[in-house]
């Protein structure tokens, strides 16, 4: 090899390996938010914090921090209390909201919140412009709470049918949620009935097909046959998603409802528009 040629090459060798890797974006990361300890747990909540996490982990989208307690739900640093034998005021959970950029929130009926974390959790979707996605049962949490039931769009008003096929019509397919699902699509599971919601303030995005379903059971108390299956809506300055689907453990092997929240996650994070 020419001198020259030889000269070039060992200082693109040099170059190469003293180059510095760009840094890569970090990754989102989505509280899973699973506490049940005052209410009944859905044998499916295991299996479906489980797959919302393989779901991130494998597309490489986020990642996923599981808890089924309420503890990371504040803003403020998590210390020892008094009395542990620790120094009081020392910090021992590094994590709270400000470290996640979503919830995935599959609770149920009263959950223990001071009024400082009711007041963080309002604050992480409305000012921080982060989402917040729903499952099933998550339509039945805070009845307490009014501004709970204002930020996800509406209440949980009873499963009129129990388990039943149930078809689910898609009202706007261009969603990301909505894109892979075929115009109609049967599922089978705990379908709810939602009160409390104004289609001015959320976006329907799927509807049970009222025409399938029996309008005449004690428990059915629309008499207008609007029964939203899957909604979004903007929060102050972030992103909710909610659906009444995913019951049963064995729904979440569903790989129509698994693309459904998955691509809700995504579009609370700003992932796709």
């Amino acid at each position: 090899m020419k001198r020259g040629l030889l000269a070039a090459f060992v200082a693109g060798v040099i170059l190469v390996a003293g180059a510095v890797p760009r840094a890569q974006p970090a990754r989102k990361r989505v509280l899973a938010w699973a506490d049940v300890r005052n209410g009944y747990q859905h044998d499916s909540i295991s299996h479906a914090v489980a797959t919302i996490e393989r779901l991130g982990r494998e597309s490489g989208a986020y990642d996923t921090f599981i808890r089924t307690d309420s503890q990371l739900i504040t803003k403020r640093p998590i210390t020892f209390p008094a009395g542990t034998g620790i120094a009081s005021g020392e910090q021992f959970n590094v994590r709270n909201l400000n470290d996640f950029d979503a919830i995935f929130f599959f609770g149920v009926r009263e959950i223990d919140l001071s009024a400082e974390q009711r007041a963080d959790l309002l604050s992480f979707v409305r000012d921080d412009g982060k989402g917040f996605v729903a499952a099933h049962s998550a339509a039945t949490a805070f009845f307490s709470w009014p501004e709970f039931g204002k930020m996800l769009g509406g209440r949980f008003d009873e499963h009129p049918w129990n388990v039943i096929d149930g078809t689910v019509v898609v009202d706007d397919p261009t969603f990301p949620a909505m894109r892979h699902l075929p115009p109609r699509a049967v599922f089978h599971d705990e379908l709810y009935q939602i009160k409390d919601f104004s289609r001015d303030n959320i976006h329907v995005l799927a509807h049970l097909d009222a025409t399938k379903l029996d309008l005449t059971a004690p428990l059915v108390h629309r008499k207008d046959g609007d029964f939203p299956a899957a909604w979004s809506k903007s929060y102050g300055s972030g992103r909710v998603f909610y659906s009444i689907l995913g019951h049963a453990a064995e729904d979440w092997d569903n790989p129509l409802l698994q693309q459904m929240y998955f691509q809700a996650i995504r579009w609370s994070l700003r992932q796709v528009e």
